[in-house]
């Protein structure tokens, strides 16, 4: 255990080394998360469609404002990873030193992953308190307990989901040398299958089917429903199992990738 605090503590202190990279990366989340939230508060402003009093695409502005700033303190809570760092350790031969070393790889990277979660919730925490101070937007607070204790539930379900998503791309490593451009092109579609800037439930039918098709609800859109209250019974018992057979498949199919990885991994004059 000592092992890994070492490791966290390690990680936070890399981010402590590049401020003012760091700085840039929130600056960056937080002007992506200004422009969200205006878009939505503009929409929702129109003159025949009074604040918080009538729904749109089954939303109302308390629910919708407090479902974009909710993306933005749950984002950094899931998709916060190092793991694309393997990708590269693979390429550069790298991955042959930490085979050698004493702990698994995966549990390297866990503890990359609590660090890098922890520094970014902290400062997200930071900043959207700044944001509903200034701008004191209405907000839907949940008291429901059995509720709050199951949307813990199911953002444990997409960290781990997500975790082993992101590191199986990094396995592409093994196969070529060229493991950014896939994971951008994946991010991309994350963002967007993910609902991080808008429920995908606002989409066209055939698309929202398509969306719960895959793995990338559970990152962002299934936690908020289920804190906003909207899903229950059957259909919560339905999405966390569906949920948690994801988680195994992707195990047993990073346990897979990984083994024929290590076959064809060479690292040459290391």
């Amino acid at each position: 255990m000592q092992k890994y605090l070492q490791i966290i503590k390690a990680t936070a202190g890399e981010y402590m080394a590049y401020r003012l990279s760091f700085v840039l990366w929130r600056f960056r989340i937080v002007i992506q998360l200004l422009i969200t939230y205006f878009l939505w508060w503009a929409i929702f402003s129109q003159p025949d469609l009074p604040a918080g009093r009538q729904a749109l695409f089954g939303y109302t502005q308390q629910t919708i404002l407090t479902y974009i700033l909710l993306s933005s303190l749950v984002r950094p809570l899931i998709m916060g990873t190092r793991t694309q760092e393997v990708g590269n350790l693979i390429v550069n031969g790298d991955l042959a030193n930490f085979l050698l070393r004493p702990f698994r790889i995966v549990s390297y990277f866990i503890s990359r992953d609590i660090a890098d979660k922890l520094l970014n919730l902290f400062f997200a925490v930071f900043e959207i308190s700044a944001i509903l101070y200034i701008l004191k937007p209405p907000l839907f607070i949940q008291t429901n307990a059995s509720t709050l204790l199951i949307t813990i539930l199911s953002l444990a379900v997409g960290t781990i989901l997500f975790f082993y998503f992101s590191l199986l791309l990094s396995l592409l490593g093994f196969w070529t040398p060229d493991v950014w451009a896939p994971r951008f092109i994946s991010f991309v579609l994350t963002e967007f299958f993910a609902g991080m800037l808008f429920p995908l439930d606002i989409l066209p039918k055939p698309l929202f089917a398509i969306s719960q098709l895959l793995p990338f609800s559970y990152f962002i859109y299934f936690p908020l429903k289920v804190y906003l209250g909207e899903f229950s019974g059957n259909l919560l018992v339905q999405g966390l199992s569906i949920g948690l057979i994801w988680i195994i498949l992707f195990h047993v199919l990073y346990t897979f990738v990984w083994m024929k990885g290590l076959k064809v991994f060479t690292a040459v004059g290391r």
